[in-house]
């Protein structure tokens, strides 16, 4: 709709139905709704378009602390691999930023699955809405 101010929320049905120019015996014209959806467009909602598994586990990786962890378990890495004596310890060296590394990981499957079920149930309760109304159109209902 165009941003003129108009706030029909905040308004009498009266005084929504003088602004839309509307007789609310006869209700719309099949030319005026015709008009009116040229200007306006159909009254829907946008579908969100759905979210890919990648782009939820990049997501996941977004927050500051799981940065933080990334990074520690990066410089970790790096003091295990260059420290003295640590080539003759093998992976017990490398142990800190496997788990660090493996907790991330377990974390972010863990957030895919909670913010998947949590939009099935979203898509859920939508399907419970009701899409139908009753206008008048033409003076019929």
């Amino acid at each position: 709709m165009a941003d003129d101010g108009f706030a029909p929320w905040s308004m009498t049905t009266a005084q929504v139905l003088s602004h839309l120019d509307v007789d609310p015996k006869t209700g719309l014209t099949d030319q005026k709704v015709e008009e009116k959806r040229a200007t306006y467009g159909y009254n829907e909602l946008e579908k969100e378009s759905k979210q890919s598994i990648w782009a939820m586990i990049v997501e996941q990786f977004e927050d500051t602390l799981v940065r933080i962890l990334l990074l520690a378990a990066v410089v970790s890495f790096a003091l295990a691999y260059f420290e003295e004596g640590a080539h003759e310890e093998g992976l017990r060296a490398f142990i800190e930023p496997l788990v660090i590394l493996l907790i991330l990981i377990l974390n972010a499957g863990v957030g895919v699955w909670q913010e998947s079920n949590a939009e099935s149930a979203l898509e859920a309760l939508k399907e419970l809405q009701t899409e139908t109304a009753h206008v008048t159109r033409n003076g019929k209902m």
